[in-house]
């Protein structure tokens, strides 16, 4: 190649091929659907070449990716078990009454067979690694001036992650785990919260419960529901629906009984094209299928709820039935009154 004329695009059949073939000498399969995106990801970094990104964009896209890939590693293991993430201020100390439930409900959580994910540091994120086992606990870390090093339950635990950023530890905090709970905190427990809250509402993320607890005599989480009744609420910046989305645990008992119920019927969700598949862990009675349809036609873009198989193109939990139906893509404070609706059909099946 003589001038800039030569130089191949990203784009170009050729290097298509290398990329094809730099996948299959490190055992991949270029011809899946797997092996395709991370030919996408190879033609995506040549771009940055043409592009002439500015290093520190180059840095931080380079270092979030191989985080990203180490933790994705790390969790493949577990991907069979249900998961916690817990958040919570790392200034509350060992004595406090937010720090005895914490170690409690983590303690009682992993009883169930769960794993509980928090990071690594004192407070609350010690308090939800002191009640499991070690074998129970993920760790995820971030790298700060004044947090260098994890706490005694962690340190040491091929579990235990440490990221630079805290938009790829947030991502594996959510994406990772099935259920969320918040003890009384500061600007990040808040800020972790509100982007669980969002990812939901949004349809973004998956459904799962959002559970906020704390310990006995404490009146945080009145507070903060206070706050967003009068504040969100009544400007009309949030539905009613949406304080579904999140639950105020009268203790740790309660908010045990909250995480399990939401998982007595249902299961997970996905979209197949424009339809929305929630699993479940048993088939519901015609009945109960036609009550869903009466409550919650406003969900159902056309056509109604049915009651099915898997799809030709799902993978994954294919022996269990499904509700099927054409979602309108928003109201999803609506569609968790619907899953929570689904639950009480556990008594009744």
């Amino acid at each position: 190649m003589n001038g800039e004329d030569d130089i191949l695009k990203a784009s170009d059949p050729e290097v298509l091929e290398q990329a094809e073939a730099l996948i299959r000498a490190v055992g991949g399969d270029p011809g899946s659907f797997e092996g395709r995106l991370v030919r996408e990801m190879v033609t995506t970094a040549l771009r940055f070449t043409v592009d002439k990104t500015d290093t520190g964009h180059l840095k931080l896209t380079n270092t979030a990716l191989k985080e990203l890939r180490y933790a994705f590693k790390v969790f493949s293991d577990y991907e069979h078990i249900h998961k916690i993430s817990i958040f919570g201020s790392a200034r509350t100390p060992d004595d406090h009454p937010d720090y005895i439930a914490a170690v409690e409900f983590a303690r009682r959580v992993a009883e169930q067979g769960w794993m509980v994910i928090t990071g690594a540091g004192d407070g609350i994120m010690k308090a939800g690694h002191e009640g499991p086992g070690r074998e129970s606990l993920f760790g995820v870390a971030i790298r700060l001036p004044f947090e260098t090093t994890a706490n005694k339950f962690i340190v040491g635990d091929e579990k235990l992650i440490r990221f630079r950023y805290f938009f790829t530890r947030k991502l594996i905090f959510i994406s990772q785990s099935e259920a969320v709970a918040l003890f009384p905190g500061g600007f990040g427990t808040q800020d972790e919260g509100f982007e669980a809250l969002t990812l939901v509402q949004t349809g973004k993320g998956a459904m799962v419960p959002i559970v906020m607890l704390e310990g006995e005599g404490g009146d945080y989480w009145n507070h903060w529901d206070n706050y967003v009744r009068h504040s969100l609420l009544e400007y009309g910046k949030v539905c009613e629906e949406d304080l579904r989305l999140y639950y105020i645990a009268n203790g740790v008992d309660d908010a045990i009984d909250h995480v399990l119920r939401f998982y007595s019927v249902y299961h997970s969700s996905r979209y197949v094209k424009d339809d929305l598949v929630i699993r479940l862990n048993h088939r519901l009675t015609d009945q109960q299928v036609d009550l869903l349809n009466t409550n919650y036609s406003s969900l159902v873009k056309a056509g109604s709820i049915v009651q099915r198989g898997a799809f030709d193109e799902e993978q994954r939990f294919r022996d269990l039935p499904r509700l099927v139906f054409h979602h309108k893509k928003g109201g999803y404070g609506l569609l968790r009154m619907m899953i929570d609706t689904i639950n009480t059909f556990d008594a009744e099946a």
